[in-house]
């Protein structure tokens, strides 16, 4: 039997160009069509070919490529790739680009939309296009067109945003009952306007103390609904499961040590003990892939780099690091490394499995530096 992974395409441009995400801005259906040309090209390029299990179109805004391109896309990857007749296919888009029958004819069964939050004002902030009454409709058009896995992220930590206003946003997304949900905070990543904004002082960073507590909300609020908390991120409804049936089976493979292939400019891979890069600038990405050379920069995973990747994304998932997956090495390690954080209940082992507690996940980040072998 053939090996199975994930299939990942990163497509990095958008309409407008939101100050958060700070994605390629372009308009020219000449441009989508020749990265999409580009993209089938890697794939004939690319000598792995393990059976697909997961199939994920996003990092950027795949609803603004044509439902011929996209049309033109799948069918390439089904006639490249063998793709489990059971594959979860996801895409990204945003709520103003949904409309009646826009995937009719494709294997998409899951759609993740970037709703952020459900304040026009916030919206206008972030120069988002769509409004705030546009998700409503767009979750009611794709629930027509026999959707049946909707994903919905959300944003917190807005500046001046209370948590009134949060709460107030979880209760909409609640209300419109999508089968998963994603929440982070606000982040300024550098090089961003958004970042740009805070060093000149144009907008304050929430306060920890006030984004702790949205997160507290986050979890209380969503475990009342009747949604598992199965990464620090992530949670999915249980519909009376002891284990939701609408986890992301992709994402999941990324905290799990499935392998995956990375497409387009700015894709990342993993597989065969070797992590791949493409470059980020898509003009660089396309003009290799048009010239027959893949562009990627690689690295080999040693064991010592193996484990931390365990534990940077492992431990960030309900279930932990399964703790015979270790060589004795690494888990000797592992756990010397825990003992001070299992004494103070951030950390707790269970079922062989070393995993967050709800007051760990506040300063996971710290728990999983401490853990690493650097």
């Amino acid at each position: 039997m053939s090996e199975k992974a994930g299939l990942y395409i990163h497509i990095p441009f958008c309409a407008s160009r939101c100050i958060y995400c700070g994605f390629y801005s372009t308009t020219s259906l000449s441009f989508r069509e020749r990265y999409v040309d580009a993209l089938c090209q890697e794939m004939d390029l690319l000598p792995y070919r393990p059976e697909i299990a997961t199939i994920y179109l996003g990092g950027g805004t795949p609803s603004q490529l044509s439902q011929p391109s996209l049309k033109r896309l799948f069918t390439y990857i089904y006639n490249v790739y063998r793709v489990d007749p059971d594959a979860e296919v996801t895409i990204e888009c945003n709520p103003d680009d949904i409309v009646a029958g826009m995937f009719r004819g494709l294997p998409v069964n899951r759609v993740s939309m970037g709703a952020q939050t459900f304040s026009d004002d916030r919206l206008r902030f972030l120069h988002r296009r769509h409004s705030a009454a546009e998700v409503d409709r767009a979750i009611a058009t794709l629930r027509k067109d026999g959707i049946r896995n909707i994903s919905l992220d959300l944003m917190f930590g807005f500046p001046g945003e209370t948590l009134d206003d949060w709460e107030a946003d979880i209760r909409h997304a609640l209300g419109l009952h999508p089968e998963h949900l994603s929440a982070y905070g606000l982040m300024y990543e550098e090089g961003t306007p958004l970042c740009r904004m805070l060093e000149q002082g144009k907008v304050k960073e929430t306060d920890e103390e006030v984004s702790l507590k949205m997160y507290a909300c986050l979890m209380d609020m969503l475990a009342e609904a009747g949604y598992e908390h199965y990464e620090i991120s992530n949670f999915a409804r249980l519909d009376g499961n002891a284990v939701s049936p609408w986890r992301s089976r992709h994402n999941s493979s990324y905290w799990h040590d499935v392998p995956y292939i990375g497409l387009g400019a700015g894709a990342h891979a993993y597989y065969q003990h070797t992590r791949h890069w493409n470059p980020d600038n898509i003009i660089k990405y396309m003009e290799h892939i048009e010239a027959g050379t893949l562009p990627y920069e690689e690295e080999q995973i040693d064991e010592d780099t193996h484990y931390d990747d365990i534990v940077t994304t492992a431990l960030r998932t309900r279930e932990g690091i399964d703790l015979s997956l270790l060589d004795e090495k690494h888990r000797r390690y592992l756990l010397k490394n825990a003992e001070d954080y299992i004494r103070r209940a951030l950390l707790a082992i269970e079922n062989n499995h070393l995993h967050l507690t709800r007051e760990g996940i506040n300063i996971s980040n710290r728990i999983m530096s401490d853990l690493m072998d650097v």
